[in-house]
């Protein structure tokens, strides 16, 4: 009751400071060019920002037909961006600047490894966001501003969201940098705190996965369980939860029909409870962040629409963490609105497989980073 309280009483100040975020910032230029131009609160519950008034539903009526796509972490790989920053000097300078801020040479973590130190939480979600935003500038290199141009919606994969967000101007390419930085290491910390694991199930709907999930659940405890964490596409699913729990998925899967599944070698239980140790603290440093509304719109992971106002950006990417990826949801809305081209930008080819599951004759090109 004290929280709902609180979260009433923010509503009301949102409403009141709303006016004070409905700048807009124009972004044509390069991505390193980002600058924020209008001050902005915290967010607060969903349900809280639903009774103000229309400053989040600028882009609701949004018609795609170009989009740009950001992968989300298991996309890194050791000699990932060596031959982009050799051929791209606006790649390079991205690289560089990211070090100064993190205090560490991440283009060599990129470049050689170890392997088992890029693949952990906190490096590899800065090496991805860099890389990713680094291959942008691949896009413009090779296809010239007006590719960039042309593109008039943008989402990306749990981390990938927040690429998203910078690509569209929504925020500073360095506050993205600290934010992602900040969320990697929290989530390893959750993960760390209390032991969990994910699996990925091939070959059912997502009815079923639930279902299995459910007989996972009551195999090892309640106080032990296990859910669809990323709805990626038909027939593909990640669940996450309890290390029992997981155990129980793999051993269940083929008397529910599954072709297989694959335990996934991420940090612990993201997109569920497990990970709510980390909310807070990211609450609390996207309430330092300076967001405007993007210049395009950009589908959020937890709902699967776009979100004009930049405090119910803040919170919707505070309980992105614990919430499922939504992106099935999203690529389906994007084809079906009409989207006619894609980019995958970024490192990795996840992305394009999943939206030729969905649709064999998508159009969607890859700018590897």
């Amino acid at each position: 009751r004290i929280k709902i309280l609180c979260r009433r009483k923010q509503a009301c100040e949102l409403e009141r400071m709303a006016l004070l975020s409905a700048q807009r910032c124009a972004l044509k230029g390069r991505v390193t060019a980002f600058k924020p131009c209008a001050p902005v609160i915290s967010g607060c519950s969903r349900k809280a920002l639903a009774v103000r008034a229309a400053s989040d539903d600028a882009f609701a009526a949004y018609k795609p037909t170009v989009a740009a796509l950001f992968p989300g972490q298991g996309a890194q790989s050791v000699g990932m961006a060596k031959d982009l920053v050799a051929e791209v000097p606006a790649a390079k300078e991205l690289f560089d600047k990211a070090s100064e801020i993190l205090g560490y040479d991440l283009l060599k973590l990129c470049v050689e490894g170890p392997k088992d130190k890029l693949d952990s939480t906190a490096i590899s979600q800065p090496a991805i966001y860099v890389a990713s935003l680094a291959a942008v500038e691949k896009l413009r290199a090779t296809e010239g501003q007006a590719a960039i141009d042309a593109i008039d919606v943008a989402a990306g994969l749990s981390l990938g969201e927040y690429t998203a967000l910078a690509f569209a101007g929504a925020m500073s390419f360095e506050d993205g940098l600290r934010l992602v930085k900040l969320r990697g290491e929290s989530m390893q910390a959750a993960a760390d705190a209390q032991p969990s694991s994910m699996v990925s199930v091939i070959g059912l709907d997502s009815g079923k996965v639930a279902e299995l999930c459910k007989a996972a659940t009551a195999q090892v405890g309640e106080d032990k369980p296990v859910k669809i964490a990323n709805f990626l596409c038909t027939g593909n699913y990640a669940v996450s939860g309890s290390k029992e729990g997981c155990d129980a998925v793999e051993k269940l899967g083929k008397s529910f029909g599954a072709r297989m599944t694959v335990r996934l070698a991420v940090a612990g239980a993201f997109h569920t409870e497990y990970m709510s140790p980390a909310v807070e603290k990211l609450r609390a440093a996207l309430a330092a962040t300076t967001l405007v509304t993007p210049r395009i719109p950009v589908v959020s992971n937890v709902d699967a629409q776009p979100h004009s106002d930049p405090a119910a950006i803040k919170d919707i990417l505070s309980r992105q963490v614990t919430s499922p990826v939504l992106w099935e949801n999203t690529i389906k809305t994007l084809q079906e609105k009409g989207l006619t081209k894609s980019y995958e930008i970024g490192p990795g080819k996840v992305i394009a497989g999943i939206v030729k599951r969905m649709d064999k004759g998508a159009n969607i090109v890859n700018i590897t980073a």
